[in-house]
């Protein structure tokens, strides 16, 4: 389906405005951990060290730096182009995948879970879990200029989430939890082996996860790669058979 000129600016203008309200999301809730670290005498630095390192935080953060990016190429060079220069593809993609990952592990396995009362902006938890997610899927269908990319891309977009949960598990055992004083602490339950379960739990965790991640990457990149396509064949001027 060819989509009008409109289309693609307005589509744009969304990108800027979501990638605004992720920050705002991400800045709300900031301020409420550091408010509340403050009114209880925890240690500032660890609580923001430990808020920056929640999988929904980086990935948030990332998808508004990466669709700030979008709506500046747009206006600044894409209104020309057929196509979003191969970084800017590779990045959506890849954060596409990460709050999508975070969108499908909140609403499955910690929607409901306690926290301390008055710790959680609501409005910013459905931004950054819901709202933001849902919007990046929709990018991915509706998105303007989208370039096919090699299916190596993959190894791009699953590098972080390795990463970061190497970090998280070596991070996790030298950090005292500012709120509970265990000499432990973890972004989510489900990576924390102190917990019943134990490491074959992480690991299960671990594992079901890095599935879903190669899943929806895939499934992001050939999706991509068909939109792409769609749209080559869309701009081949069709002409009438001879007799």
């Amino acid at each position: 389906m060819t989509r009008s000129p409109g289309w693609a600016q307005g589509w744009t203008i969304a990108r800027a405005a979501m990638a605004v309200l992720i920050v705002a999301a991400i800045v709300a809730q900031l301020v409420r951990s550091v408010s509340s670290a403050i009114a209880a005498g925890r240690d500032v630095a660890t609580i923001v060290s430990n808020f920056f390192s929640f999988f929904t935080i980086l990935s948030n953060a990332a998808a508004a730096v990466v669709l700030l990016w979008a709506a500046v190429w747009f206006w600044t060079r894409g209104r020309d182009q057929d196509a979003e220069p191969a970084g800017l593809a590779t990045a959506l993609a890849a954060v596409t995948t990460y709050m999508v990952i975070t969108g499908i592990v909140y609403n499955l396995l910690l929607r409901g879970y306690q926290l301390e009362p008055g710790a959680v902006v609501p409005w910013s938890n459905e931004v950054l879990h819901l709202i933001g997610p849902l919007f990046l899927l929709a990018d991915l269908f509706v998105g303007p200029r989208r370039r096919a990319l090699s299916w190596r891309s993959l190894w791009w977009i699953v590098a972080f989430p390795i990463v970061w949960v190497g970090y998280t598990m070596v991070r996790g055992p030298q950090i005292t939890n500012p709120g509970t004083g265990d000499p432990f602490w973890y972004p989510y339950p489900f990576l924390n082996p102190n917990n019943p379960g134990g490491w074959p739990s992480v690991v299960v965790y671990v594992i079901g996860i890095a599935v879903a991640i190669l899943a929806v990457a895939s499934f992001v990149l050939w999706w991509g790669r068909r939109t792409a396509h769609q749209a080559v064949v869309a701009s081949v001027p069709q002409t009438a058979d001879t007799l």
